[in-house]
């Protein structure tokens, strides 16, 4: 059983920053993708930052340039550095783990992790 645990969510004034941690376990896909997803409150959730396996990364327009996501293969755990918060950052942080095995795709997805960017 694939597990999805994140850590490192809090309250943070605007302008400062936040490390997220996403530890999966159970899984021996070689092929996946590692990323975070948000959901504030009245929204729909959205696309944060994800990377392959590979170290390809992808990010949301409104995150350029001050979220950084990196990964570590052998700890199957990726890491979301944030910078510059944003009130607008302000969300429930989810972690997610696509495994790619024999043409299908597995979502695994985590419990979530509080971001509250505010004065």
């Amino acid at each position: 059983q694939v597990q999805v645990v994140e850590s490192g969510g809090g309250l943070v004034q605007p302008g400062g920053s936040l490390r997220l941690s996403c530890a999966a376990s159970g899984s021996s896909a070689s092929i996946y993708v590692m990323g975070w997803y948000r959901q504030a409150p009245g929204k729909q959730r959205e696309l944060v930052a994800v990377i392959t396996e590979g170290g390809v990364t992808n990010y949301a327009d409104s995150v350029k340039g001050r979220f950084t996501i990196s990964g570590d293969n052998a700890k199957n755990t990726v890491y979301l550095q944030m910078n510059n918060l944003k009130p607008e950052d302000t969300a429930v942080y989810v972690c997610k783990r696509a495994d790619f095995v024999l043409g299908r795709e597995y979502n695994y997805w985590g419990q979530g992790t509080q971001v509250t960017v505010s004065s």
